[in-house]
């Protein structure tokens, strides 16, 4: 059954022994923390740096005798190590008086001049594009990855809470992390073997996953999707590296020389290639940005090894730790290749030394490089089934001969743990309820159905009052052909039950055929979209708001049925040919009537449209990523963009059909990702409808009464001020992720980030649909005289969860009751 993400309460041994581990704190004399002094084991490469509290941990696999710590103005210690394991050291440097003339040590400030890691780096800038997979016009390759989830900084407090008792069994050892020295637990691992095809003349790759295996939940898409969006793929070539929707400004970016401090500290041999060792660490701080080294070649400019940390002063929520190794391999001569790629990620609430958390650790290794071997484009076009049975259920001598990497003895427990906890009755329960408040839905496996959505149970509207809803959904599994959901409810001012039901079947899963159909009887707040929609089970939040502004009176009594038939013939690309029969009609009509002209009726005005509609609509996606191959699939990514083009036809008298017109529809959203400076979300809507209709088949301007920050809406709209049968919008925000919050001292360690936002309308509505609904009893306006428009300012990830938006509005103040200025919110965990 559908689950979102596994409860952090499963826990086992490990065991892995290295010869050398120290960790502690740099201090000065006055006992202040040193951060970025260099800290090596002496007479070698392995060192790192520490961080923003001084504070350092590694680990080798070698014996070492001692330490050495160095730092610019301080005279470089050697420390010596009296056991494998030091911990809690605390060294104090003190400050030089003499010049150094044979100990290279660095700190504070470096200069862009006369720098000679700044001119290697200019070389590598030089060489990027011919470096690595870029030399061959083909390549293909296999990949090896695995994921892993540990519970970290186990204590014995932690281990005598009242929630692990009858679960003790699982606190058989313990270890700790060769980067940040904290004990820890696995809860989870995820292992995937594919082959990776590709072709820089076209610039298409193709990734074939030939096997995946989750421990003890085989087949759970959301753990495989969550992992996916968690964990994508990057270049440290590039000027930036995204993890976690944040752009971290890559060591190796043409932007790096003002991002970053360089200093050359070392040269060696490294497989038999002379490599120089630099150095980087950032020049502000709270800037999403890393320290660390990396070992270049002196002649291709190639990277040989990488290492990147995080600076804990970043602007990153539930993040305390991320540290990524790449080692790159030396083939025919001058070649260099990714061999292996290792990511920590210390996820934690808070980010102080001691406070508990989970690692995410993904390891991905290459292996069996080829090149310059063609395929034909149709090759390219053809998508291997990540979720086939055949896949996920691969036996133990497949994953034996596939994997890249052998699991140690840990590694390989953690399967036979989850099979054990998933027989404990207490774990099931914890399961359970994160199952819940992940998908919103309670499981009855016996019965292959889900109750929910939990979170729509209560509402509120002035046509309802309160409202109280309860639903349903089959769900035989996460590949199902075939669904069933529906839902009842029940407001107690109107006294009415409402309803709503949908079936949908997917018919061919090559091209994604899929037939659906529903029925809706309910009260629902329109016009908070300009492309209209045929959603028989969606409710928009502005229908069952607890709070809004002024009054929210402009509800609409709906009662809607469709059938619909869709088709992906390419990959991203969507036609959908559907249509609707759907009656309109006030919810409160002595606040807000749907009343027009009508010289059939009686006294010559009705009330309510009865309307049926043909629809076409094509949706293209480029770039969107998507998991599973049932009738639903899950969005793993969100940075794609889509263009929607919309056609709905009306046919008078067909079925009692009122009105005939048409209506040509067509929207662009693009997010663009602008590096450093964050993130710009843009949406363009365009739009007409030929014929004259009511106004309740008209295009609404979205207004917003809610105090909710919603996009695509006008916040200091009232619903229904402006209406259209001609409209033109543009919709801007934009997410700075703290860049400028990041350089006023202030305020710096609050982590606030920016948010400015811009929208603007045209719109007319023609003399024909002006007269055909003056008998409503609400101002029929369009923005024509000029383009309405709002601004905005808002401050996000106040107490990491919360932003506020200072809403502007710019003209058309003199219209009755006009909003010149609104605050909205929202409540989101980011990171």
């Amino acid at each position: 059954m559908n689950r979102f993400f596994l409860p952090l309460f499963m826990l086992f041994t490990m065991v892995v022994f290295s010869q050398s581990k120290v960790g502690g704190t740099v201090i000065d004399e006055t006992g202040e923390p040193v951060a970025f002094a260099n800290v090596i084991f002496k007479n070698s490469t392995e060192g790192t740096t520490t961080d923003d509290n001084g504070n350092f941990y590694m680990e080798s696999d070698t014996t070492y005798d001692f330490l050495e710590i160095s730092f610019m103005g301080f005279d470089t210690q050697d420390i010596p190590l009296s056991s494998k394991v030091n911990y809690n050291m605390e060294i104090t440097l003190f400050e030089n008086t003499e010049q150094l003339n044979e100990v290279i040590v660095f700190g504070g400030k470096q200069s862009k001049k006369n720098n000679p890691a700044i001119d290697i780096l200019r070389k590598i800038w030089a060489k990027k594009r011919v470096n690595g997979l870029r030399k061959f016009k083909q390549y293909q390759y296999d990949k090896y990855e695995k994921v892993e989830f540990d519970l970290n900084t186990i204590d014995s407090a932690l281990m005598k809470r009242k929630i692990f008792k009858g679960l003790e069994f699982v606190f058989q050892d313990l270890d700790t992390s060769r980067i940040t020295g904290k004990t820890y637990l696995p809860i989870f691992l995820n292992e995937t073997f594919s082959k990776v095809y590709g072709d820089n003349t076209t610039n298409v790759e193709k990734e074939d996953v030939l096997g995946n295996k989750n421990s003890g939940f085989e087949s759970n898409q959301a753990i495989i999707a969550f992992v996916e969006d968690l964990y994508q793929d990057y270049d440290i070539y590039d000027n930036y590296l995204k993890f976690f929707d944040k752009s971290f400004t890559s060591p190796l970016s043409r932007t790096g020389i003002d991002t970053y401090n360089y200093v050359l500290r070392d040269s060696a041999f490294i497989d038999n290639k002379w490599c120089y060792n630099i150095t980087y660490y950032p020049r502000r701080k709270n800037e999403l940005t890393f320290k660390g080294d990396f070992w270049v070649n002196d002649s291709t400019y190639a990277i040989k090894n990488i290492n990147l940390e995080v600076t804990k002063s970043a602007n990153i929520n539930w993040v305390k730790e991320i540290y990524i190794e790449q080692d790159f391999e030396v083939v025919s001569d001058s070649v260099f290749l990714l061999k292996r790629d290792y990511m920590l990620t210390d996820f934690s609430l808070k980010k102080k030394e001691e406070s508990k958390g989970v690692y995410g650790k993904r390891t991905t290794v290459y292996d069996d490089y080829r090149f310059n071997i063609a395929k034909p484009r149709e090759f390219y076009k053809t998508k291997s089934n990540a979720f086939d049975p055949l896949v996920l259920n691969r036996d133990s001598i497949f994953w034996q001969n596939s994997r890249l990497e052998s699991l140690n003895k840990d590694e390989k427990g953690i399967y036979q743990l989850l099979d054990t906890l998933k027989t404990v009755p207490k774990f099931k329960t914890f399961y359970n309820i994160v199952s819940i408040l992940g998908s919103g839905y309670i499981e009855i496996d016996k019965w292959n159905l889900d109750i929910g959505d939990v979170y729509s149970v209560f509402g509120y509207n002035d046509a309802e009052g309160i409202r109280l809803r309860g639903g349903a959904r089959t769900y035989f599994g996460q590949n199902d052909l075939w669904r069933l959901e529906g839902y009842m409810a029940y407001g107690f001012m109107d006294k009415k039950v409402k309803h709503g039901f949908s079936a949908k079947w997917l018919v061919d899963k090559e091209s994604r055929l899929i037939l659906s159909g529903g029925h809706r009887r309910d009260v629902e707040q329109l016009g908070l979209s300009l492309t209209s929609t045929n959603d028989v089970l969606g409710r928009s939040i502005a229908s069952s708001s607890v709070f809004t502004v002024g009054s929210n009176d402009r509800l609409s009594n709906i009662d809607l049925s469709t059938f619909s038939m869709e088709i992906e013939p390419l990959t991203n690309f969507r036609v959908r040919i559907g249509s609707s029969l759907r009656t309109l009609g006030s919810a409160l009509p002595e606040a807000f009537n749907l009343d027009y002209i009508d010289p059939t009726a009686p006294n010559g005005v009705s009330s309510e449209v009865k309307q049926f509609d043909v629809n076409t609509m094509v949706v293209y996606t480029p770039g969107k990523r998507t998991i599973g191959y049932g009738v639903e699939r899950r969005n793993i990514n969100d940075t794609y963009s889509t263009l929607l083009l919309n056609y709905t036809k009306g046919f008078e008298g067909f079925l009692e059909s009122d009105f005939d017109y048409s209506k040509l529809q067509f929207s662009y959203s693009q997010p663009w990702q602008l590096g450093g400076y964050g993130r710009l979300y843009s949406t363009i809507e365009l739009g007409k409808t030929f014929g004259e209709v009511p106004l309740s088949l008209l295009n609404v301007v979205p207004g917003n009464q809610t105090l909710f920050t919603i996009y695509n809406t006008f916040p200091n709209l009232d619903f229904y001020e402006f209406v259209t049968d001609t409209y033109a919008s543009v919709h801007l925000e934009h997410n700075f992720n703290g860049r400028i919050f990041s350089r006023i001292p202030l305020i710096r360690k609050l982590n606030l980030r920016e948010f400015i936002g811009l929208r603007g309308v045209w719109g007319e509505l023609s003399p024909g649909n002006i007269a055909l609904n003056s008998p409503a009893n609400i101002l029929l306006q369009a923005p024509n005289d000029k383009i309405y428009w709002e601004y905005s300012v808002g401050v996000g990830n106040i107490f990491k969860f919360f932003r506020i938006d200072f809403n502007f509005r710019g003209n058309y103040l003199e219209n009755p009751d006009a909003r010149p200025f609104s605050i909205t919110g929202e409540f989101g965990f980011h990171f």
